[in-house]
């Protein structure tokens, strides 16, 4: 009678490895898959807004069967949205390498808002695409949380990674942004003032305000309204 072949431990951790090596392959091509839909997406907002982000156009420019399109996005607002959580991606990083320098928190909180301002005024298309976005969507979106988010820390000078709890030079505690309550008054005049940079911006896209305009108007707001924070 033959032996049966001996499964040595290195052998039984490569079977076992391998669905989780597939799975993990599996999981980058769809993230893959997914981010080069939502960069077309952008593209074509960027040149046409919305009414050029039709969902066939953009499973065609991302090489993507249309009902896989509908799969990871179900509707184009669902897209338009996922553009707009993009463009929040990349100026959270701007901010994370280059965190605002000026000397108290409403001048902070305003460099973080023109500097978000220039970066979506590069694509006119796609920056008016994504406000109205915000403003006709019955889609959720987090992007009033994450600007709040971002003004807090800029506000605070408070890194992302930051503790809850800092002992300042004067031994008392420094609240990190992220554990202040919804109803804090500094959460909220923080998301008031991204509330005004939103208006701001319609503003400008429709040609009735220039960025200096928009930043003095920015100014005086953030210095009413942050000057506690």
């Amino acid at each position: 009678m033959t032996a049966e072949p001996t499964v040595t431990g290195d052998e039984t951790r490569g079977q076992a490895a391998g669905p989780a090596r597939q799975t993990g392959v599996r999981s980058r091509s769809q993230h893959q898959r997914r981010k080069r839909i939502v960069q077309a997406a952008a593209a074509l907002a960027s040149r046409g807004g919305i009414e050029a982000m039709q969902m066939r156009t953009v499973s065609e420019r991302a090489g993507v069967a249309l009902g896989t399109l509908y799969r990871y996005f179900p509707s184009k607002m669902d897209l338009v949205v996922a553009v707009v959580s993009e463009e929040l991606d990349l100026l959270e990083g701007s901010i994370e390498r280059r965190p605002p320098r000026a000397g108290d928190p409403p001048q902070r909180a305003v460099e973080v808002l023109m500097r978000a301002t220039r970066g979506l005024m590069r694509e006119p298309e796609l920056a008016e695409a994504l406000i109205r976005s915000l403003l006709l969507s019955d889609v959720k979106t987090d992007f009033g949380e994450r600007m709040t988010g971002l003004l807090l820390r800029a506000a605070s000078g408070t890194p992302e990674t930051a503790p809850s709890s800092q002992e300042t030079a004067s031994g008392s505690a420094e609240t990190a942004p992220g554990d202040i309550p919804a109803d804090d008054p500094r959460r909220l005049v923080a998301r008031a003032l991204a509330g005004i940079w939103t208006m701001e911006m319609i503003e400008m896209l429709r040609g009735n305000a220039t960025a200096e305009e928009i930043q003095a108007r920015l100014e005086i707001s953030a210095a009413r309204l942050l000057i506690d924070a």
